[in-house]
């Protein structure tokens, strides 16, 4: 008889029906990014959604190891007794990599449709070279709340939209000995390096790639490189599910009604 691990992984949940939205946040986020989504989803979404904390990352388990390939092995086995057809990945940034990972098909059939949105698909070999760097340093701790929630910011790439003195942005961060530590791991970083366009050119599934208008991490010609019908999200920058929520929503919307 074979036992069946609890999952490392925190998840929140919300909906009822029989398709299912999986939202992946960003490296170094955690799933209180959706909240701005929230409205919009419960208002117009005919289905459940999820949204987990990676491993390392927010409420889940901080243990290894935090490769590609062990992202999505959490994310296939959260979703392992859904009818593909009926699953559909919504990631941001380093979560739309773990979606295109899953597309792939070397996790399980487990997944229908993707949109993945802000997906950095170029890294030089400094860029890598730096996320290693910081995947070697341990965990910083702070002496107030206010200092690790500005640390958490600007780590998980919301720094400037949002108030330290939220309460969401306090999700970022939690007390330890001696002050707050952000709610992330450091190590995760050593997961940057497979080539992403790569991936993508791997999926088997429906996929769409989106980004913002104002986005410096990935222009309109690297998504329409890889998705020549790639959507371009006007006066929007890297975290448009925060910026532009009600936007983002009819873009996905859009695309789950196309490919249903």
């Amino acid at each position: 008889m074979t036992q069946t691990q609890p999952s490392p992984l925190y998840v929140a949940r919300g909906g009822n029906g029989g398709r299912l939205l999986v939202f992946l946040h960003g490296l170094g986020a955690n799933s209180s990014v959706w909240s701005r989504m929230l409205p919009a989803i419960d208002k117009f979404w005919e289905g459940r959604w999820i949204a987990p904390d990676f491993r390392g990352h927010g409420r889940s388990q901080f243990i290894g190891p935090y490769g590609f390939g062990s992202h999505a092995a959490d994310i296939a086995a959260l979703i392992a007794d859904e009818p593909p057809a009926t699953v559909c990945v919504v990631g941001h940034s380093f979560g739309g990599a773990i979606g295109a990972l899953l597309g792939t098909g070397w996790f399980g059939p487990h997944v229908g449709r993707l949109f993945a949105f802000g997906v950095k698909l170029n890294w030089t070999a400094n860029d890598i070279a730096k996320s290693h760097e910081m995947a070697g340093k341990p965990a910083r701790t702070f002496a107030t709340r206010d200092e690790a929630v500005d640390r958490y910011l600007k780590v998980s790439g919301l720094y400037g939209l949002i108030d330290v003195r939220d309460a969401e942005a306090g999700n970022g961060v939690f007390e330890v000995s001696g002050g707050y530590q952000v709610r992330f791991d450091p190590r995760a970083y050593g997961a940057v390096g497979p080539a992403i366009p790569e991936i993508f050119s791997l999926v088997k599934i429906p996929f769409r790639l989106a980004a913002g208008a104002l986005d410096s991490m990935v222009s309109a010609a690297d998504m329409r490189a890889i998705d020549k019908n790639a959507v371009v999200l006007r006066e929007s920058g890297h975290n448009v599910h925060y910026e532009q929520p009600e936007m983002l929503w009819e873009a996905i919307a859009g695309e789950l009604k196309a490919t249903s």
